[in-house]
């Protein structure tokens, strides 16, 4: 099974390029990381719905996910294609992992939030062996998508979790890291792998109103950038049967900006 994990999508340069890049990597099953799908910030019923339309099997999120109220209720619905990191607090709405047949494969996906230089929650770590435990017996295939600010932080989940998931791919900073690998006992890692969104930008957002933030230290209110796109995933080829990768392929290619 071909299994393309897609950066985080930002605003409406990134799902215009998503659109554009998805018929270039056909793959069998799509996960799409949607917590800046809604101008930088947040994902809205209307949008989850679009990038379903658009291939997505999976939607992930991350600290962004409570940025706009109007998702609050498809959370609530429990939707299985949409997560919500599986680590904040119980009565947190929404679930934090799911698991999708396609194909006659099972496929788990598992979402969860960092806690070095984020927000409190919970241990990563033990929802990691919690949701493991759980999952045993009802999954082909597991991803993780972590998403975390420190490298050290993701690095750690995936050599805690090595040989018991398919892949762990690291999400929230916006930038690829090229260390794409397989572990030890089998496990595909990457710390980051990156965003689908504005390449002229700094991690997404307009230059001139994050640089006018960090020299002046006032508020801005950031806006999602223009021009050519970065479209950044992992390409996973998984045996099922084994539930381990046997290729993996980082993509971080140019879309020229689309005049609409």
């Amino acid at each position: 099974m071909r299994l393309l994990f897609v950066g985080d999508i930002i605003g409406g340069v990134g799902r215009d390029c998503l659109q554009r890049a998805l018929p270039a990597h056909p793959a069998d099953f799509v996960i799409v990381n949607g917590e800046n799908t809604a101008a930088g910030f947040g994902l809205t019923p209307k949008l989850f719905a679009e990038l379903r339309e658009l291939g997505a099997d999976v939607v992930t999120s991350g600290n962004h996910i409570w940025n706009r109220k109007d998702i609050f209720p498809l959370l609530q619905a429990n939707e299985e294609r949409l997560l919500r990191p599986a680590n904040l607090p119980k009565k947190a709405y929404g679930r934090g992992w799911t698991v999708v047949e396609k194909q006659g494969v099972r496929v788990a996906v598992i979402n969860l939030l960092g806690r070095v230089f984020m927000e409190p929650c919970d241990s990563p770590f033990d929802a990691a062996d919690r949701i493991l435990a759980e999952l045993r017996g009802q999954a082909d295939l597991t991803l993780i998508d972590f998403h975390a600010e420190a490298s050290a932080e993701k690095g750690a989940l995936a050599w805690h979790c090595d040989g018991r998931v398919t892949a762990v791919v690291g999400t929230h900073t916006h930038v690829q890291t090229a260390d794409e690998r397989r572990l030890p006992r089998g496990t595909a890692f990457i710390t980051d792998v990156g965003m689908t969104g504005p390449r002229d930008s700094i991690i997404g957002v307009k230059p001139d109103l994050a640089l006018h933030k960090m020299v002046t230290g006032m508020p801005v209110r950031f806006e999602v950038a223009g021009g050519p796109c970065l479209f950044n995933a992992l390409l996973l080829e998984c045996d099922p049967a084994t539930g381990t990768v046997t290729k993996l392929e980082r993509l971080n290619e140019n879309y020229a900006e689309q005049k609409l």
